[in-house]
């Protein structure tokens, strides 16, 4: 299901956020690769989102011809399955962590998506924290992992684990943006104020550069008053941080998910997968893509 579009008494379309509605254009083809910008798809509360979002965010700007690796940063590995990624005999970005000189090239997989890589992650990262907590500059060590291939992509999308804890501090510290989804349900705007006092805390501690890329709206209902009001009180909140992209709520998604497909390939045409080809649009039209 799309997300509605009002007029105004001039036909301007408006679209949820209540800002004229607009289509974005194709983005040009890239002459040249690299460097990567790295965005961290970043939200303490679970099922808000976050994996759908990079999963199909990544498929999306790679069928603009942008170079993308995504990053599963959750020890759930939903992004590695959700990509029909098999991860319990091969190497993962927990090794990655634990040995620095290693080659992330060992552990990169080639989806069946052109131009989109994924460096997958299983349940093993749950113990990244015990074995990081003594390391020095711990909270770097995703960002010496991701320097080495930066050069190779033209964005790095980093799907962070549903916690404020060391992983996701790590996937901040490496991150020059970061896009936070957040499900058009109450409860869900009462955790945004820690996450960016956190984000804040990153910037003036470990990563000056860090920048709000936006707040997307995820798992939106025009048929509820509910989903409306939240929508409305996120605009008030965060003004222009919030994507004039809106997600809506479809039974599409697990079915994707299910297929080991992104929604963009498994139901091209399907308002979901358009909406996300509009984000992709949005976000290159914003400058956080290339």
């Amino acid at each position: 299901m799309g997300a509605s579009v009002a007029k105004k008494d001039d036909d301007t379309p408006i679209g949820p956020t209540g800002r004229p509605y607009r289509g974005f254009p194709t983005p040009p083809k890239l002459d040249t690769h690299g460097p990567a910008r790295i965005i961290s798809l970043c939200n303490q509360k679970g099922g808000v989102g976050k994996t759908t979002t990079t999963i199909n965010l990544a498929a999306s700007l790679a069928s603009y011809g942008r170079k993308v690796l995504a990053v599963d940063f959750d020890p759930q590995g939903a992004l590695s399955a959700g990509l029909g990624i098999q991860t319990h005999e091969s190497p993962t970005i927990y090794d990655l962590l634990l040995d620095t000189k290693r080659d992330p090239a060992d552990v990169i997989v080639h989806t069946a998506t052109e131009n989109l890589d994924v460096i997958p992650a299983n349940i093993d990262l749950s113990a990244a924290e015990v074995h990081l907590v003594n390391e020095v500059a711990r909270e770097t060590i995703l960002s010496r992992v991701l320097r080495k291939v930066a050069p190779h992509y033209d964005v790095i999308l980093i799907d962070c684990q549903p916690s404020l804890g060391l992983l996701t501090v790590n996937a901040l510290t490496a991150s020059h943006g970061v896009l936070i989804p957040l499900e058009c349900e109450f409860f869900a705007l009462r955790g945004v104020a820690m996450l960016i006092e956190t984000i804040d805390k990153v910037r003036d501690r470990l990563n000056p550069t860090i920048e709000l890329d936006g707040v997307l709206a995820t798992m939106y209902d025009p048929r509820t008053l509910h989903s409306r009001e939240v929508l409305e009180r996120v605009v008030e909140a965060f003004g222009d941080d919030v994507l004039e992209t809106v997600i809506g709520r479809t039974v599409k998604f697990p079915d994707a998910s299910v297929s080991g497909m992104p929604i963009t390939e498994f139901a091209p045409q399907h308002a979901a997968a358009q909406a996300y080809l509009r984000l992709a649009r949005e976000l290159i039209a914003r400058g956080a893509v290339a």
